[in-house]
């Protein structure tokens, strides 16, 4: 069963890890009707730069910056007011680098976008890592008994939301309920790929994400706009369905 009354009307956030900015850009004019937001990731944050939000920003669409800052607590600020300044709704920060660095990140992107809506999303365990991964770096938790405890972290510290996989996405919901709940590792079918612990759409809506992060199966594809908006049917059927 859906839980129609928590998903949003478009969850969709297109993942431009393009290239080029131009790539970018391109791409996201074609799919601009079917998704809610934009995201740039390190890609593009490292080459082209932060200036790749400013021209995303002019197609009216929320940009989520993926910049996943981890540093001490004045380098993450100045590098959240700037991310602000490009016009970035959102902004990645690792919830591994501790409460005060996330405080510190919320306080830059307010100035930085000058006060209007802008949230920190605290990055808890990335989709590509399994049990044994974390394990073989010497964390002696389950990535759900991680994420749970980090998500008390990003909501003590006044980030907007959390980032984590779909298997997670319960824990998450009764550790710290106020947050937005972002899924990477959406995949309509089964990929061959560098992401562990993924979902389809309708299995990560119904295990209670807010928003989704989807990338190759849309960027990837001979039609981004067409995969795009049989995605967005999808959820939106079993909206009805549900």
């Amino acid at each position: 069963m859906v839980d129609n009354g928590s998903i949003p009307t478009n969850p969709i956030i297109v993942a431009l890890d393009l290239p080029t900015a131009e790539e970018a850009v391109r791409v996201a004019k074609m799919v601009a009707p079917y998704v809610a937001a934009f995201k740039v990731g390190l890609g593009l944050l490292y080459g082209p730069g932060p200036g790749t939000i400013d021209m995303l920003v002019r197609l009216e669409r929320p940009v989520f910056a993926d910049a996943k800052l981890n540093d001490i607590p004045s380098q993450v600020e100045r590098a959240a007011e700037r991310l602000g300044n490009h016009g970035a709704r959102w902004v990645t920060a690792h919830i591994g680098g501790g409460q005060p660095m996330l405080e510190a990140a919320v306080a830059g992107l307010a100035r930085g976008s000058g006060h209007a809506a802008g949230g920190i999303l605290g990055v808890s365990v990335l989709t590509s890592l399994s049990a044994s991964d974390l394990l073989r770096i010497g964390i002696q938790r389950t990535p759900g008994q991680l994420v749970g405890k980090m998500s008390k972290v990003a909501a003590a510290a006044g980030c907007e939301g959390i980032i984590c996989s779909p298997e997670e996405l319960n824990v998450v919901r009764q550790a710290a309920p106020g947050l937005l709940r972002v899924t990477p590792g959406i995949r309509p079918v089964a990929l061959n790929d560098d992401q562990s612990r993924v979902a389809t759409p309708i299995e990560a809506i119904e295990r209670g994400a807010s928003m989704l992060v989807i990338g190759r199966p849309i960027t990837a594809a001979p039609n981004p706009a067409e995969a795009a908006e049989r995605i967005l049917s999808d959820i939106s059927n079993a909206r009805v369905a549900g």
